[in-house]
């Protein structure tokens, strides 16, 4: 009997778990809050090999190089100084990943939802209500329908979680920071460049992609708690971004203008998620939804892509049995995950300095990196940017479309390092 799984989310992790469990033969339905493919603004993120290699096999990679922002080159100033750093991210990137590409996340999600959508069902514009221990789903707007097993997929402030485990606030950590993100008109013809503003506890940047006609706007700030607002009250948000940022420097207040006139902005705080376990009866959690170590700093979205792929490829070793699959997939995940959070909380200290020491290191470090040949600024930075290190040594078994794999011999790294 064909196993009936349906999962919650349409984003990254979403998509991509439904390409490879319809490649080993299950039958997949994708339900999404949103009316359709979210077009949010969001920010760019980070394909590290294990991801790129991922995308490959799925036949999406020259998609995706396609549409990569191109950045390859950054400016850094320091709050109170005139005089500018300038970095070749290039470089950076070359010495710290054999493969790499920076994107936008709403370029991505459209990509991996192309790859499968005709062999997915998927339904916009509805979410879960309910998840009985039989199966059963009933829904804010469609008819209750009975599935063996239900996946979220569904982000940081997951509905399917909070259904089967409890309120978030039992399992989210905060890391005292926050994180914004603003599209806005490129006045200033950025393509391939990256401007940022770096104050104690605030970091404002600025940056462009080849094939867009706007700029995005990042913001990031250290808080010592947790701030009074709802993830959906938006005015509040544009509020709190807005106290935290005037001053630093003219050009992150004439960005700070168009708050007034966008109608896309995300904002959130950067939280962990730590679980003692992603799975319970028939469900189970992907991506953000189980173990996001932190917007924008600890390469969830290449986690959540080698988490899709592991979950998939379990289920279809076990033969659909679930318990056997969830097991096996929390067990090849634990690591990767906690490597995840660790790295994330180093990004966020070195991105947000909390002294004008740690800006005067932020900056001098960047010039070092710039200054060194080839040779020496490789060993500086696989000792330094942790997070790609971290999620460049990433390795999964590789799990066969046609056939279930043997786990004793199938041992094969995602990462060709």
């Amino acid at each position: 009997m064909l196993v009936q799984i349906l999962i919650s989310g349409a984003s990254v992790a979403g998509p991509v778990l439904a390409y490879w469990l319809t490649r080993h033969g299950f039958s997949v339905t994708v339900v999404e809050r949103a009316p359709a493919l979210r077009k949010t603004g969001g920010h760019a993120v980070d394909l590290y090999q294990p991801a790129m290699n991922i995308s490959e096999k799925m036949g999406v990679l020259p998609r995706i190089e396609e549409r990569a922002t191109g950045a390859n080159r950054m400016t850094l100033y320091r709050e109170g100084t005139r005089r500018p750093v300038r970095v070749d991210l290039s470089k950076i990137f070359r010495a710290t990943s054999g493969r790499h590409v920076e994107i936008m996340r709403d370029d991505l999600s459209e990509i991996y939802y192309d790859a499968a959508r005709d062999d997915v069902e998927y339904v916009f514009g509805d979410s879960i209500t309910a998840i009985s221990p039989d199966g059963e789903v009933r829904f804010e707007n469609s008819t209750p329908r009975r599935f063996d097993l239900v996946v979220g997929a569904d982000g940081l402030h997951s509905n399917v979680r909070r259904l089967v485990f409890g309120d978030e606030s039992r399992f989210s950590a905060f890391i005292g920071a926050y994180l914004g993100v603003l599209p806005l008109p490129n006045t200033s013809g950025l393509d391939g460049e990256l401007l940022i503003h770096v104050g104690i506890g605030r970091t404002a940047g600025i940056y462009g992609a080849r094939h867009l006609d706007e700029a995005r706007a990042l913001f990031l700030f250290r808080s010592e708690r947790e701030l009074d607002y709802h993830h959906r009250d938006v005015p509040r948000q544009k509020k709190l971004l807005r106290g935290r940022f005037v001053g630093l420097h003219p050009d992150v207040d004439r960005w700070l203008e168009e708050l007034e006139r966008t109608s896309t902005f995300y904002f959130d705080s950067i939280t962990q998620l730590r679980m003692d376990t992603w799975s319970r009866g028939r469900v189970t959690l992907v991506g953000d939804a189980g173990y996001c170590p932190g917007p924008a700093v600890g390469g969830s979205t290449t986690l959540g892509i080698v988490g899709a792929y592991v979950l998939a490829g379990e289920l279809a070793r076990a033969g659909g049995d679930h318990e056997r699959a969830f097991l096996a997939y929390e067990r090849a995940m634990a690591e990767h995950v906690r490597g995840s959070r660790t790295a994330a909380l180093s990004a966020a200290k070195t991105l947000i300095p909390m002294s004008r020491l740690g800006v005067q290191g932020l900056a001098h470090g960047a010039r070092l990196i710039s200054a060194l040949p080839a040779g020496p600024s490789r060993a500086l930075l696989r000792l330094t940017t942790k997070t790609a290190r971290v999620h460049n040594s990433m390795t999964v078994d590789d799990y066969p479309p046609n056939g279930c794999a043997d786990p004793a011999t199938a041992t094969a790294e995602l990462d060709a390092s």
